[in-house]
């Protein structure tokens, strides 16, 4: 049975968003997001994960124009699983 796989980041940009064009004036952005762990590792300490998040069209000019390094940013993505038949 196929389904969804629901994917949220909530956490803190790590530095400015970089926007960029396609050749065919198509506008990217690039975020970084910082994101700490809810639980400590064996020694104590709250481990973060990074992540890179690519944005595109009017939402990367958005997100270049009003966020900035250590903004706290949410991101939602849905996926569908690939199948593959045999």
């Amino acid at each position: 049975m196929a389904g969804l796989n629901n994917v949220v980041l909530i956490g803190n940009l790590t530095r400015d968003p970089e926007l960029r064009y396609t050749p065919s004036g198509l506008p990217v952005a690039t975020l970084r997001l910082a994101v700490n762990r809810n639980f400590t590792n064996q020694q104590g300490e709250i481990e973060t994960d990074f992540f890179n998040v690519v944005v595109w069209r009017n939402q990367a000019e958005k997100c270049a124009e009003y966020l900035s390094k250590g903004r706290p940013v949410s991101y939602t993505h849905l996926t569908l699983p690939t199948i593959y038949s045999v």
